[in-house]
């Protein structure tokens, strides 16, 4: 590994909430996890525009409470 990749993987705390998204042209999927690669919640879709987004940022937002997650 190099350098730069060792800092992002430091960057990933017991705090973090990762999130991983599947970019489409009309709808995306989204998956949280917490900093040892488990699973937090189902798939999130939501659709390309700004209500779409708006629910995905409250998806995680719900998230960081329920899971007590301060970093994204």
């Amino acid at each position: 590994m190099n350098c730069k990749q060792n800092q992002r993987i430091n960057q990933v705390k017991e705090t973090t909430l990762v999130v991983g998204i599947d970019i489409g042209s009309t709808t995306h999927y989204a998956r949280a996890f917490d900093w040892r690669g488990i699973e937090l919640g189902k798939v999130f879709r939501f659709s390309n525009s700004r209500e779409g987004f708006d629910s995905f940022r409250n998806w995680m937002q719900w998230l960081q409470d329920k899971y007590k997650k301060s970093d994204v």
